[in-house]
């Protein structure tokens, strides 16, 4: 079976990435998952963004946790992508939730601040999606403190260059439901070490051709991408 393309930020590779733009672009494109990211305004609301500071996805400048939701509702998202873009907004949570009817991978991007994963848990569950979400982070505490609050929720492990026994120690704690791969390290050692864990394996950020053809050969569920469209048009 082919892997599920997942779009990286929403179609980020032909839309500002993280944008309403971008998550409707790709699921135009019949991509059937996007990935995006998630923080806490100063005032508490969960907002789709990458970057630690708005600089350089953004006309604003600063922390993302400085500003409150008003204040980055006003900026302005699309514009250093490109004119056409001009004018697109950093989306709630909520928002892309409400756009888009396909699963979401939330990546949760804590940055000191406590409450992220309670509100982004809240915001899924009022939209009546927590069925089609996937949420996933770097950060073992942030992980953890998801799992108490909600058995329910799908967990999936983001590993990088951290070690792999630890990756696979976390998911077992947290009650993972996959391990989230750099695409290099999807491995044949690698994927025998996850093989008695039980945990399928996505692979990020893939966009070229020969380099997705060898993971689903690897056996993959998920590959995220910047360009949809190479793997879902061809």
């Amino acid at each position: 079976m082919a892997p599920v393309v997942i779009a990286h930020r929403g179609a980020s590779g032909s839309c500002p990435e993280n944008t309403l733009a971008a998550f409707r672009r790709a699921a135009a494109l019949g991509a059937p998952m996007v990935e995006l990211d998630v923080q806490l305004t100063r005032d508490g609301e969960v907002v789709v963004i990458h970057d630690v500071t708005l600089e350089r996805t953004t006309d604003g400048h600063g922390r993302v946790c400085d500003r409150t939701l008003a204040e980055i509702a006003r900026l302005d998202a699309g514009g250093w992508f490109g004119p056409a873009f001009r004018g697109e907004r950093v989306p709630t949570l909520a928002q892309v939730l409400a756009a888009v009817a396909v699963a979401v991978n939330v990546e949760l991007k804590p940055h000191g601040e406590e409450g992220l994963e309670q509100r982004g848990l809240d915001v899924v569950e009022a939209a009546g999606a927590l069925g089609r979400v996937v949420f996933s982070s770097f950060d073992p505490t942030s992980l953890v403190r998801l799992r108490q609050a909600s058995a329910a929720a799908e967990i999936a492990v983001l590993v990088g260059d951290g070690p792999l026994p630890e990756a696979l120690r976390l998911a077992e704690r947290v009650a993972a439901r996959a391990l989230h791969l750099r695409n290099d390290r999807v491995t044949p050692p690698a994927l025998a070490m996850i093989a008695p864990a039980g945990l399928p394996v996505r692979a990020w950020t893939v966009n070229d051709a020969a380099e997705f053809h060898r993971l689903a050969i690897a056996g993959v569920i998920g590959v995220f991408t910047d360009h949809p469209e190479r793997f879902l048009l061809g």
